[in-house]
C-alpha cells in the first residue's frame, strides 16, 4: 500500500454526556457509568419521556469570549471545544502552509433547532422585525464546520454531511476519501449535536422510539436486551484529526490508528424503519472490508449502532450474523450509547473515538444494562463489564433514519506495516 496515501488518526477530541474530554469520557465508558438522568434543561413532565444524556455542567462562557457565547448555537460550542482537543492532541501546528491543505468535514443530525425553536417563539410572540440577525447563521448545520475553521484559518475544502444517525461515520469516512485522493493532507472531521428540547423528545415519542423507563435513567438504555424499549437522546461532539501517515511519521506525531476501510450504502426502503433482514447494513459493512482490503474474519470488534430500540437491535444483529458467518459468534461486540445516549450526528464520532482508544488499550467497551437475552440477539455482546483484549481491528457501525449507512474500519497501526 502506497504510505503517503495511508491514513492514520493522529487527535482526538470529544464532550459527551459522561466527559468534557477523552479522558474522562473513555474512562465512564470503560467503567460502564451511564450519562442518563432526568432531564434538568427545561421541565419534562408532560412528554412521555423524561430522561436523556446532557452535557453537564458546561457553561460556553468558560470557552468562549461573552459575544460569542451568545452568538454561539449549542452544537457549534460543543463542535469548536471538541476540535480544540483534537488539535492540541494532534500538537498540529497551524502554519500557512497546514491551514490550506486542511479540511474540516464535521457533520450534525439537526444543526442548530435549538436556536430555530427559540427564534419562532420570537417571531410569534414580538414579531418577525425581533429576529436575531444571526438566526440563519446559527442554526445552520455547517455553522460547525465553518466556526471551526475561523478558529484556527483553516482554508481547505469545508463542509457539513448530514445523514442522520450516520453523520459522523460519513463525515470521517468521507474527510479520508480526500485525503487518499490527495486534495488535502489533514482533516479535522467528525460529529456534534444539541438537540435535547421539547419538539424533539416530543417527535421520537411520537414514533415510538426513546425509551420511556423514566423512574430508572440509568437503566433505561438497553440494548441487544430482550427488554429494550427505545433509545434515550444524548448530545456533544467528537473530532478526530486524520492526516497522510508519511506526514505524520515526518513531524513525529502520535498515532492512535490507521482508517484503513469506509463504506455506506441506502436502505432505500423506510424513513424510520431498517429493512429486517439487514441488507442495507451489509452493504456498507461489506465495502467498509471491501476498502480496507479485509476478510471479514480479520475484524475483532464491533462498536455497533446499538441504540436499544426493537427493529435496530435485532436488524443489526441479523446482518452481522449474515455477512460474518461462523465467525460472528467469534467477535466482540458493544454498544456504547447506553453510557453516552445517543447523540445522532455526533454519534458515530463519539463512537469511532471510543474504537480508536479499545484499539490503543486493549480494553472493550461493555454493553451496560445487559440482563436478559433476546434470541433475536445471539451474539457476544461483551456484557455489563469491560474487557481485556488485545485487538488489531475495529469496525465502527452507523445506521440513520431514512436508511442511511455508514461503516469505518480502524487497524492499530504498527510501524513494521
Amino acid at each position: 500500500m502506497n504510505q503517503g496515501r495511508r491514513v492514520v488518526v493522529t487527535g482526538m477530541g470529544a464532550i459527551t454526556s459522561v466527559g468534557h474530554d477523552v479522558a474522562s469520557t473513555w474512562e465512564a465508558v470503560m467503567a460502564g457509568r451511564s450519562g442518563v438522568a432526568s432531564i434538568t434543561s427545561f421541565d419534562a413532565s408532560e412528554l412521555n419521556t423524561h430522561i436523556a444524556a446532557e452535557v453537564k455542567d458546561f457553561d460556553p462562557r468558560a470557552h468562549f469570549e461573552a459575544r460569542d457565547a451568545r452568538r454561539l448555537d449549542r452544537f457549534v460550542q460543543f463542535a469548536v471545544v471538541a476540535a480544540r482537543e483534537a488539535v492540541a492532541d494532534a500538537r498540529l501546528i497551524m502554519d500557512k502552509a497546514t491551514r490550506t491543505r486542511t479540511a474540516v468535514v464535521v457533520g450534525s443530525g439537526t444543526g442548530g433547532i435549538s436556536t430555530l425553536v427559540q427564534q419562532v417563539r420570537v417571531m410569534d410572540r414580538r414579531g418577525p422585525q425581533r429576529i436575531s440577525p444571526f438566526l440563519v447563521p446559527r442554526m445552520l448545520a455547517d455553522s460547525a464546520p465553518a466556526q471551526i475553521a475561523i478558529e484556527f484559518g483553516i482554508t481547505g475544502p469545508n463542509m457539513a454531511i448530514l445523514s442522520a444517525c450516520a453523520t459522523g461515520n460519513n463525515a470521517i469516512g468521507e474527510a479520508g476519501a480526500m485525503i487518499r485522493r490527495g486534495v488535502v493532507d489533514v482533516a479535522l472531521c467528525g460529529g456534534s449535536e444539541a438537540a435535547i428540547l421539547p419538539i424533539a423528545i416530543a417527535g421520537f415519542n411520537a414514533m415510538g422510539a426513546l425509551s420511556t423507563h423514566n423512574d430508572d435513567p440509568a437503566r433505561a438504555c438497553r440494548p441487544f436486551d430482550a427488554e429494550r424499549d427505545g433509545f434515550v437522546m444524548g448530545e456533544g461532539a467528537a473530532v478526530l484529526v486524520l492526516e497522510r501517515l508519511d506526514r505524520a511519521l515526518d513531524r513525529g506525531a502520535y498515532i492512535y490508528a490507521e482508517l484503513v476501510g469506509y463504506g455506506a450504502s441506502a436502505d432505500a426502503h423506510h424513513m424510520a424503519a431498517p429493512l429486517e433482514d439487514g441488507a442495507g447494513a451489509i452493504v456498507a459493512m461489506q465495502r467498509a472490508l471491501d476498502s480496507a482490503g479485509l476478510p471479514p474474519t480479520a475484524i475483532d470488534y464491533i462498536n455497533a449502532h446499538g441504540t436499544g430500540t426493537l427493529l435496530n437491535d435485532a436488524s443489526e444483529t441479523r446482518a452481522v450474523r449474515a455477512l460474518f458467518g461462523p465467525h460472528a459468534h467469534r467477535l466482540l461486540i458493544s454498544s456504547t450509547k447506553a453510557v453516552t445516549g445517543h447523540p445522532l450526528g455526533a454519534a458515530g464520532a463519539v463512537e469511532a473515538v471510543v474504537c480508536c482508544k479499545a484499539l490503543e488499550t486493549g480494553v472493550i467497551p461493555p454493553t451496560i444494562n445487559y440482563s436478559v437475552p433476546d434470541p433475536e440477539c445471539d451474539l457476544d455482546y461483551v456484557p455489563n463489564q469491560a474487557r481485556q483484549v488485545a485487538i488489531r481491528t475495529a469496525m465502527n457501525n452507523s445506521f440513520g433514519f431514512g436508511g442511511h449507512n455508514a461503516v469505518l474500519v480502524f487497524q492499530q497501526w504498527d510501524s513494521k506495516d
